[in-house]
């Protein structure tokens, strides 16, 4: 090659544009859990308020090519994740209860961005205010009559007590009346 000559260049490939879905894979494995920051003063519960997650969203979204959109429309809050590329996008949307107080649809507005945030990215969070109602008390077994008569057998042993009985089984009034003897 003469010293004057300048190499001849191959023509770089076309860079294929990626998916949103691609994208949203990619920004969700860098999101992990988000920081908890503020607590419910009713629940006593701790919670990532609205500016904690888009802290921690919004640059991973936009270092990975999309935007975050929460419009308002027609009483609907909207949580719109657009690929700046393709224009693709991915939402998830509530509707605001009706409410006159402009306080109370303010706090709503921004209850439900929050909600239908973490709902699309599903991300990682306790469920601040709804968990203790919706759990279901743990109901105890029913125990057989030849299994609570293994079991005081066991106890006349020492090998179980009554307390161990109890908190394991459900027990009707005549096997309680059994262990109170």
């Amino acid at each position: 090659m003469d010293a004057k000559q300048t190499p001849v260049k191959t023509p770089a490939k076309p860079i294929k544009p990626i998916g949103i879905y691609a994208r949203l894979h990619s920004a969700k494995q860098l999101i992990g859990k988000v920081a908890k920051n503020a607590t419910n003063p009713h629940f006593k519960k701790s919670y990532a308020d609205i500016n904690a997650l888009l802290e921690t969203v919004e640059p991973v979204l936009w270092d990975n090519g999309l935007v975050l959109l929460q419009p308002i429309k027609d009483d609907v809050v909207m949580t719109q994740i657009v690929d700046i590329e393709t224009g693709e996008m991915v939402e998830s949307w509530m509707r605001l209860p009706l409410i006159t107080d402009p306080q109370k649809i303010l706090s709503a507005v921004t209850y439900f961005r929050r909600g239908t945030l973490q709902s699309l990215l599903s991300l990682q969070a306790i469920d601040d205010d709804g968990q203790m109602a919706a759990a279901a008390p743990k109901v105890k077994p029913a125990i057989t009559n030849d299994r609570f008569e293994k079991a005081l057998l066991a106890i006349s042993k020492n090998e179980f007590t009554v307390e161990q009985l109890q908190s394991t089984y459900l027990l009707t009034d005549l096997q309680l009346k059994a262990i109170q003897l």
